[in-house]
């Protein structure tokens, strides 16, 4: 185990402490050093501090870099549907059901083992059980994801999710029948204090989040949108929409008792767009809606 010792002096001051660090030393990156900080592994005078923090001159600051974990996911041929790769960034099609990455007590069948049979080239920034993942999607939302190959693509796409500057938008199905053609929801997220399984919209130790929505099709009981994220915090379409009175439908944590059966809610990833993180070329990709989904609004529709 490493632990680096620093002094912030009088032209450092006033910047973020990530910023400070990763400027001092070119082997971190912010997205490294804020892990570490959410971690404890970084102390100013002492103590552990937030992520925003701000040095002020004098600072001693001490960074504990913990030893390389072994690498024990192990890499799985899948048949995974790339709409796009180079030698810094891939962009998958993730189909519903299919895990993001391993958890402890779930390190087979996921989205990473996939990846890894595929190539050995994934960023190490978010450990080693989430090799190359910049965002996740739900177990049971499909659509596409991008992944970085190296670290200097995954702190780009990082600072474009930061800058909210990637297109993200989602196709959704929700109960009820929403009257205006459009709308925004500006709504802080946290955790839910009755169950900690469960996001929901409260003031008290949440995050801002925006969704944006237009109504594409209206069906009898049901409503046909399109959601463009602002943000991504976890569950933010599925808590918005229920918040709003129109749950997901076949949503099994934020939708009614009686929904439609589909094994997980209505919501598909359609469209991706990112400045590459190399050329600085905007690229944007888009996926079709998964079978049950296409035949789900035919069965509205007739």
């Amino acid at each position: 185990m490493d632990i680096h010792e620093y002094t912030i002096d009088k032209e450092q001051a006033g910047d973020r402490l990530d910023k400070i660090l990763s400027a001092i030393n070119e082997n971190w990156s912010r997205t490294q050093i804020q892990s570490l900080m959410k971690s404890g592994l970084v102390l100013v005078n002492g103590q552990a501090v937030k992520n925003n923090y701000k040095g002020a001159e004098g600072d001693q600051v001490s960074v504990e870099i913990p030893e390389p974990e072994e690498l024990n996911v192990e890499a799985e041929e899948m048949n995974l549907d790339v709409y796009y790769e180079d030698s810094d960034v891939l962009v998958v099609n993730k189909p519903k059901g299919m895990v993001v990455h391993p958890a402890p007590g779930h390190v087979t069948g996921t989205l990473v083992n996939g990846l890894m049979a595929h190539c050995n080239d994934l960023s190490g920034i978010n450990g080693v059980m989430r090799p190359g993942i910049v965002h996740r999607i739900d177990k049971d939302t499909s659509g596409l994801l991008m992944v970085a190959k190296n670290d200097l693509a995954h702190e780009s796409l990082v600072d474009q999710l930061v800058e909210k500057s990637v297109t993200r938008r989602y196709k959704a199905l929700v109960h009820g029948n929403i009257s205006h053609d459009q709308g925004t929801v500006n709504a802080p997220i946290g955790r839910d204090k009755q169950d900690r399984q469960s996001m929901t919209v409260t003031r008290e130790n949440s995050r801002d989040a925006v969704t944006h929505f237009k109504v594409l099709d209206r069906y009898k009981d049901f409503t046909y949108i399109e959601c463009q994220l602002e943000t991504g915090r976890t569950h933010q379409i599925r808590v918005h929409m229920k918040y709003i009175g129109y749950p997901l439908a076949g949503d099994p944590k934020y939708g009614p008792r009686k929904t439609l059966s589909l094994e997980g809610q209505a919501l598909h990833a359609g469209v991706l767009g990112f400045n590459h993180p190399r050329t600085g070329e905007y690229m944007e990709f888009e996926a079709p809606l998964p079978e049950y989904f296409s035949k789900l609004l035919t069965q509205l529709e007739k």
